[in-house]
């Protein structure tokens, strides 16, 4: 049944990504517009993944100025490019930009609840901070991405005073907000280490878009029809976390078997060296880069997938965190390959949904997915419907928003009587 909503809140997200660009934030803030909230975008210039302002919106920009019912500000940054470098002047300028020009774009505006919504960078909550102290309204920040943790794990810090600097940036952060949300339950005492006040720690979890609850969509054209084909379909970014080395390393051990296909959808700062490994090793047969495409065009590729992957590198960090892509995997009713370690491989085992071997294995995983080819159809079938009836369970959309609905409107109601 759905949710009745007496109390209007005004709700300012921050997030350095937005539509156009592909995150949940687009889902939550067409949610929360139905629901009959307010909602107010603070955002930068769509460029990622491929670090390039997208085509679009040069040509538009004012169409882009509203999403869904929800009004979008957006303030000028320099867009990803290549390197470390231009990343972290990516992060840099959108703080600046939203911390000298969001005070004028909102002029005239209040708020209830301030939400920041953090895949990564950290850096998006000082912006969320100030906005707060200035609209003298509540922060919520959802941490997706654990800072400093998660920049040593990728190496793209190395130095222990530089990342110490960070964590006192994030507990900054954190101890300036009303509620801080986990993503996993491990996140919990990770985030308690620069959380003075534990009590402000909630444990929220990502959701499965409907997009992915839908069936007897077409297949995407895109896609090579070949038949007697096994399809390991990737869907999501590809980057430095998802270990592509080891999942080479699978596809080539198995690249002698022309049953055995591979399907990456998506791109990220990874994409190049991806291509040019598939050809080094000759796997330009078996291993297909498609590209990215829309989170409403997903459900039709993952109508190929007998499989769906879902890697993480093997870091203490990575184990503490469920990838997003999970969620809606579960929800799609297609089998699950993990190659990963802890909460993402629990969730995969304890859904009983598919099979799991450890980061870094691709041995393993190749042993995995030759398991899964001699499954029979039922038996594959049985383990995509045991996902997806642990996704209704444990990460339903509708709960898991009324959970954060009710959360705003109890700051919304406490910051009004004060």
């Amino acid at each position: 049944m759905e949710k009745i909503h007496l109390n209007v809140v005004k709700i300012l997200i921050v997030s350095q990504y937005f539509w156009p660009e592909n995150f949940r934030v687009n889902d939550l803030t067409q949610e929360l517009v139905l629901r009959g909230h307010d909602v107010t975008v603070l955002t930068g210039i769509p460029n990622y993944p491929s670090g390039k302002i997208f085509d679009e919106f040069v040509k538009d920009r004012i169409s882009f100025n509203r999403f869904a019912g929800a009004s979008v500000c957006r303030v000028p940054m320099l867009a990803r490019g290549n390197g470390s470098l231009r990343l972290m002047l990516n992060y840099l300028s959108f703080v600046i930009g939203a911390c000298l020009l969001g005070p004028w774009l909102l002029r005239g505006k209040q708020f209830d609840v301030i939400f920041t919504y953090e895949p990564s960078p950290a850096t998006v909550g000082l912006p969320a901070v100030m906005m707060g102290r200035l609209k003298r309204a509540p922060v919520v920040f959802w941490a997706l991405d654990l800072w400093p943790e998660t920049l040593a794990a990728i190496g793209a810090v190395r130095s222990a005073k530089i990342l110490a600097v960070i964590g006192h940036m994030v507990g900054f952060i954190y101890n300036r907000c009303e509620l801080v949300l986990g993503q996993s339950q491990g996140f919990i005492e990770c985030i308690a280490r620069y959380c003075t006040d534990i009590s402000k720690i909630r444990y929220f979890p990502s959701w499965a878009e409907d997009v992915f609850n839908n069936n007897g969509l077409m297949p995407a054209a895109e896609v090579p029809v070949q038949e007697g084909c096994f399809n390991v379909l990737f869907a999501g970014n590809v980057g430095e976390a998802q270990d592509f080395p080891a999942v080479l390393d699978a596809a080539e051990s198995l690249k002698h078997n022309p049953a055995i296909r591979w399907l990456i959808v998506g791109d990220g700062r990874m994409t190049d060296w991806l291509r040019s490994e598939v050809s080094k090793r000759g796997l330009t047969d078996c291993f297909l880069l498609l590209g990215r495409f829309d989170v409403e065009r997903m459900p039709s590729f993952y109508a190929h997938a007998d499989v769906l992957l879902v890697s993480l590198k093997r870091d203490p960090v990575f184990a503490l965190t469920i990838p997003g892509k999970v969620q809606s995997y579960l929800m799609a009713g297609i089998p699950l390959l993990g190659m990963l370690d802890g909460e993402g491989a629990a969730v995969i085992r304890h859904a009983n949904a598919g099979l799991v071997c450890p980061s870094g294995d691709g041995s393993g995983l190749a042993k995995a997915v030759l398991e899964l080819v001699k499954m029979s159809k039922e038996e594959r079938q049985l383990l995509g419907n045991n996902g997806r009836s642990y996704a209704k369970k444990e990460f339903s959309r509708e709960l898991l928003m009324n959970k954060l609905e009710d959360w705003f409107t109890e700051l919304a109601k406490t910051n009004k009587q004060r």
